[in-house]
């Protein structure tokens, strides 16, 4: 516990994280069951400290400091926790408690939130939220999962194309949410359609009998509310945007996104196909350890099948090792080195694919730039292998079929490694989930059928 003769520590570190000397002190303090001194040590630190404080310190301590933040641990720290961690604080409060967290958060923030509980769950807190505040999250809720509809915010600035900069301003002025941050106002026709976007700057620096038609951007990125927050992401990095319109089937302004909340996005989407990519599920130190197991173990159980198949190929060939003792030793370099190489190439190409960059107009070309790439890597492997394996067991015709099989598996790894995530999109599948067990068998198969097959053909008489 912090006191005057044990001072505490530090809570930040230079990489702006909470030190392990500031964690313990709130532990001690909760061990201590002094709920101001950790209210003393928590109340400097930002929300997304706060928020990270709950993920750092055990799990059996967050309900207790929980309690003795009591107002400090409000909808903006909550909007900054941990999923796991937040649903499981969640879980200690009553509906009506969740109900007024979610009626201060942004309605993004409060969606994320209560499309993770339980439908009966939900359904009470919805019960204990104001109407308007109910019916805006309902209204997110009927649209897809991921999508622009689940991550815009309702609450924008709109002005109609016949107001003046002075009408303008006295209208923002006058609004009942007059506490929301935004960074331009929206022009809408009266059917509520954007035609054109303020930027504030552009409104404090004309004057108040300005038209607003006069000077508002006629070009702006408008979102469907039914695209997924991937190619929103996508949208805001190509076109550089700070916030975008949300307009619904029939073209009226719904919803605002804003570049804070795509930030989270992108962190989000590359860090989830990375996960895919090794079959680790969400790869969160504070999902529960069953779900995590469960989700490792099925990825395990197919790529344990897949291992089999390779086994089997080996299978064919007992008879030539057992003559040629030295293929046993060899053969997981050419398919280790292959599976390398399909993995480096897999990567690639579903970032590219995830980015746009990768498209059905140069497919084609990228065929052929990883056949060369391919083709490089294969021969300068396969002369540094070849070389070493014929002055090591001075056999040079096994040297020739090391290096030939190391050409092969390399040629094999790298269009396997574009062409299964390719083929994988065309078919509807995701290919950061299913992309690793197909080429990774398929460069085990291929680097021990090339080798043994050539060994075969070659060395055993």
């Amino acid at each position: 516990m912090a006191d005057a003769a044990h001072p505490p520590s530090e809570a930040l570190d230079e990489d702006d994280r909470l030190t392990s000397a500031y964690v313990h002190d709130v532990v001690d303090a909760l061990d201590a069951d002094d709920a101001a001194a950790v209210c003393a040590l928590v109340e400097p630190l930002h929300n997304a400290d706060i928020a990270d404080l709950f993920e750092l310190i055990p799990a059996d301590h967050r309900a207790a400091l929980a309690r003795a933040l009591g107002p400090l641990l409000d909808a903006d720290v909550f909007a900054e926790m941990n999923e796991w961690v937040k649903a499981e604080l969640l879980d200690l409060l009553d509906p009506a408690q969740v109900a007024t967290l979610a009626e201060a958060m942004d309605t993004d923030d409060a969606v994320a939130i209560i499309e993770d509980m339980d439908e009966d769950d939900a359904r009470e807190v919805l019960r204990a939220m104001d109407p308007d505040d109910r019916a805006a999250i309902e209204e997110a809720l009927s649209y897809p999962e991921d999508s622009a509809g689940r991550l815009m915010q309702r609450d924008l600035v709109a002005v109609p194309e016949h107001f003046t900069i002075g009408q303008t301003v006295a209208f923002v002025r006058a609004r009942p949410e007059a506490d929301t941050e935004f960074w331009e106002i929206f022009v809408v026709d009266e059917r509520h359609m954007p035609i054109g976007t303020m930027r504030l700057s552009l409104v404090l620096s004309h004057g108040d009998e300005v038209p607003v038609a006069d000077i508002m951007q006629l070009d702006q990125t408008l979102i469907p509310v039914d695209m997924d927050q991937e190619e929103v992401a996508l949208k805001f990095q190509k076109y550089a945007l700070i916030s975008a319109a949300v307009v619904d089937a029939a073209g009226r302004l719904v919803g605002v996104i804003t570049v804070d909340d795509i930030v989270h996005i992108i962190q989000e989407e590359a860090g989830e196909d990375i996960l895919k990519l090794s079959g680790a599920g969400d790869g969160d130190i504070n999902e529960p350890i069953l779900m995590t197991v469960r989700t490792r173990l099925s990825w395990l159980v197919v790529n344990l099948g897949t291992a089999i198949l390779a086994a089997s190929v080996v299978g064919l060939f007992q008879g030539t090792i057992s003559r040629l003792v030295v293929l046993a030793v060899l053969m997981p370099i050419v398919s280790g080195m292959g599976g390398n190489a399909g993995t480096q190439t897999m990567a690639v190409a579903v970032r590219a694919l995830a980015l746009n960059q990768l498209t059905s107009s140069n497919t084609r070309r990228m065929i052929l730039r990883e056949f060369r790439i391919a083709t490089a890597n294969g021969l300068t492997l396969g002369a540094m292998i070849g070389t070493g394996v014929a002055l090591i067991y001075g056999e040079w015709q096994l040297g020739a079929v090391i290096a030939a099989a190391m050409l092969i598996n390399n040629l094999v790894a790298g269009l396997a490694g574009l062409l299964v995530p390719v083929g994988l999109e065309k078919a509807g599948v995701d290919p950061a989930v299913s992309s690793a067990v197909f080429v990774t068998t398929m460069t085990d198969v291929m680097g021990f059928f090339s080798f043994l097959g050539l060994a075969s053909l070659f060395l055993v008489k």
